[in-house]
């Protein structure tokens, strides 16, 4: 990798999944010095034997973030998982503020695609806000607007071939799935690469339908798993009879149609070029985890 920055690097939310793969990618870079921020220092003992410092820091506690980012030089803020409406943005509303009175001179953030005013996915416009006061503090930004992960359809492609049938309420649109790993790869770049401020599409090599989906989950159950695409009603219906919360439900659901009105239709080469590597189809992703997928349901 070309133009390796010397930090310090600070990584937040780095005691979640998408975070220590970030680490995992800097220290195997030999990049440092690293700062893991994270509102529970506690669960990154482990990395604090690689020699990485690990810091206390909330975003929905910005008295915390003074200490937290003090000396870095280039910043990853994790979007956080907060769904109550504006909650999140707030949050990240503070992580900015902090990361300006810090100095820091370059943001690097984890957006989504096509977060514009009328994607029907429920918090795109956190994101979409987000961008703007990253852009508006003065500082250097990565965007990376990383497309659905390709590690989601882990969670229902095992039921799916447990049914024999894989429901969505995508109709025929596409999805450029990108794997959680290849998203943490791209971070990592961004934050040791000395480049000028990008907005990026992080994606897998391909946009494919969910009927694209079931025939991979066919080829890894050896049966025929077909697609049938389904009003987003009933999906939501379904997920609220299966024990989950109308509000999260609905959020769920709105993937399915921002899916089905082809917003996740992206599949660029931008994670190519920014790391020099093309991320994993969906189909090795899922071949590769097949043990998972084919793994009984657990009580």
């Amino acid at each position: 990798m070309t133009n390796v920055q010397n930090g310090p690097f600070i990584v937040t939310g780095a005691s979640g999944q998408l975070g220590r793969q970030v680490i995992d990618n800097l220290l195997a870079a030999g990049a440092g010095p690293i700062i893991a921020v994270s509102r529970s220092p506690e669960k990154l003992a482990d990395q604090a034997d690689k020699g990485v410092e690990a810091r206390k820091g909330d975003f929905n506690d910005p008295a915390s973030l003074t200490a937290a980012f003090a000396g870095g030089k280039r910043l990853l803020i994790i979007s956080t998982d907060d769904l109550e409406p504006g909650m999140r943005l707030a949050a990240h509303s503070n992580a900015i503020k902090a990361a300006k009175a810090a100095g820091i001179n370059h943001i690097v953030y984890t957006s989504l695609t096509n977060p514009v005013e009328e994607s029907p996915i429920t918090f795109s416009g956190d994101h979409r806000d987000t961008e703007t006061m990253i852009k508006d503090t003065g500082a250097g930004y990565t965007i990376l607007r990383n497309n659905l992960y390709t590690d989601l359809i882990l969670m229902g492609g095992g039921q799916s071939i447990g049914m024999g049938q894989h429901f969505a309420a995508a109709a025929e649109g596409k999805t450029g799935y990108v794997t959680r790993a290849d998203c943490a790869r791209a971070a990592a770049a961004a934050l040791m690469q000395e480049t000028g401020s990008s907005v990026l599409d992080i994606t897998g090599p391909e946009a494919i339908t969910q009927a694209d989906v079931a025939a991979i989950l066919s080829e890894v159950a050896g049966k025929e798993i077909p697609y049938i695409a389904i009003p987003t009603e009933d999906l939501v219906q379904a997920m609220i009879g299966a024990g989950m919360p109308e509000f999260m439900a609905r959020v769920f659901a709105s993937f399915d149609t921002a899916m089905a009105e082809d917003y996740q239709d992206v599949a660029t080469g931008d994670l190519e070029k920014l790391t020099g590597q093309a991320g994993q189809s969906v189909h090795d992703f899922l071949i590769a985890n097949k043990a998972a997928l084919l793994a009984p349901p657990q009580q």
